[in-house]
């Protein structure tokens, strides 16, 4: 039972509301304007001008006279653990529901903690914080690039549990510099990676500053990619909390071993609203321009910058999960004395002057090509699917084959073979020199057969 004592706060202080108007732990160093409060209705006798900031960014304080004295309640939270093991707590709640995974995340946090709602189906993080009965707190990225469905769900969600959002905003003038210097649609000429790191990037910077944790929606399934082993909780790799430097900031991932049907199914049970571009195809929702719908059996990431390589899409919100993808342009000694892959008896290997001869010229046999480093995790984690359709094409007139794209082959398969990541995946038709980059992210046995077929 927490512990109750009477005492005089001042407006000036942070004060959390819960639907009564009586208060919930806070800090006396930060302001009711940097916070807003838990919800609207709690707000009870505070002055307007309070409710007017949603950031999360540190408030100024002010040297005005203090504002009039008020009486409330406040239970004492208990301090947030400084020496947490993350790593064993992530072992001990990795079978834990979303619920529990919430609860603990609230319960150690309090007020720190906060969750960050994209304004699609994660509003299922919402409903978990609402249904244990602790205070919350959610923020969002205004990019002022969102569809209008999803301004207006977000407003939904706001009178549904009663609730501000913080809202963070980018810098105008970065946002002007960049729109002058490249236009609005940079991002198609030139990747997403500059326009999401002033849009959502730099402002996320500087909420994450204002805490000690936050939740996300993630999911493993949600990218084969870059989320395959997204853990429970962990110690943010990427970005800095209220105390600063590295392991400052703890992420939260109370929905990273559920399914999207998982997701869905618990959505539907509970009543929960959702954004409306859901039932338009769209199952990943960003910013307008980088967002489309996907056809039935594409995976939820192939409708986010779809004019990008599989493997690079991550807007840098969560660019830990990108860690390994790519090696320096020196992988020296190292990288060169790592073990071969996809050393199946019905895969080739492809010399440098077998690649430069199949684009010089038209072909006498079609064939499906990898282009790999064997140092890399996802070229490491679709070898024994390629190693099988090479085994199943055995026998029919397409060639299966591996080229080992890094080290001093690593410019070359740039200009000439399509390649920006690894793995890549080519199909190489009969009778042409051209090149068929496959763009999906599924590298099981099924979808590259299906990606092969469509060529025969």
């Amino acid at each position: 039972m927490a512990l109750r004592v009477p005492v005089q706060v001042s407006l000036a202080t942070s004060v959390r509301l819960n639907q009564r108007g009586s208060a919930f732990s806070g800090d006396s160093q930060r302001s009711v304007a940097q916070f807003g409060c838990v919800n609207k209705a709690g707000c009870g006798g505070l002055k307007k001008e309070f409710l007017g900031s949603r950031s999360l960014e540190p408030a100024v304080r002010s040297t005005a006279n203090p504002a009039p004295i008020a009486t409330a309640t406040i239970p004492v939270a208990a301090p947030v653990e400084k020496d947490v093991d993350w790593e064993e707590l992530n072992r001990s709640l990795e079978n834990s529901s979303p619920f529990e995974i919430m609860q603990k995340a609230l319960t150690i946090f309090g007020n720190d903690i906060a969750i960050a709602f994209s304004g699609a189906e994660d509003v299922a993080l919402i409903e978990y914080a609402h249904l244990t009965g602790l205070p919350y707190r959610v923020f969002s990225l205004e990019t002022g690039r969102l569809n209008p469905e999803t301004y207006r769900f977000l407003a939904e969600v706001e009178k549904k549990y009663n609730i501000h959002i913080e809202y963070m905003f980018p810098d105008a003038s970065e946002v002007e510099a960049l729109v002058r210097a490249k236009g609005l649609f940079s991002f198609y000429e030139d990747g997403h990676q500059e326009c999401c790191r002033v849009r959502k990037v730099r402002p996320l910077r500087r909420a994450l500053k204002g805490l000690r944790a936050w939740i996300t929606g993630q999911r493993r399934d949600q990218s084969p990619g870059t989320r395959a082993n997204v853990p429970v909780v962990q110690v943010d790799p990427a970005f800095e909390g209220l105390d600063g430097g590295a392991g400052s900031l703890i992420k939260f991932n109370p929905l990273t071993a559920v399914t999207s049907a998982d997701v869905w199914n618990f959505l539907r049970t509970m009543n929960v609203p959702y954004n409306p571009l859901h039932s338009q195809g769209y199952v990943s929702i960003g910013c307008e321009p980088c967002t489309r719908a996907v056809l039935p059996g594409q995976h939820e990431r192939e409708g986010r910058w779809w004019w990008e390589d599989a493997t690079q899409k991550e807007c840098g919100l969560h660019k830990g999960n990108l860690s390994g993808l790519e090696q320096t342009e020196d992988n020296g000694s190292a990288a060169s004395e790592v073990e071969d892959i996809f050393t199946g008896k019905n895969v080739a290997r492809l010399s440098r002057e077998d690649m430069e001869r199949s684009i010089s010229q038209p072909r006498d046999k079609a064939s499906l090509v990898v282009l790999y480093a064997p140092w890399c995790q996802f070229s490491q984690a679709m070898e024994s699917s390629f190693n099988a359709v090479a085994d199943i094409l055995a026998d029919s007139p397409i060639s299966v084959g591996k080229f080992r794209a890094d080290l001093d082959q690593k410019e070359f398969a740039q200009q000439n073979l399509q390649l920006k990541t690894f793995p890549t995946i080519l199909f190489l038709p009969k009778g042409t020199n051209s090149l068929i980059k496959y763009p999906s992210e599924q590298r099981d046995v099924d979808s590259l057969l299906a990606f092969v077929k469509s060529f025969q």
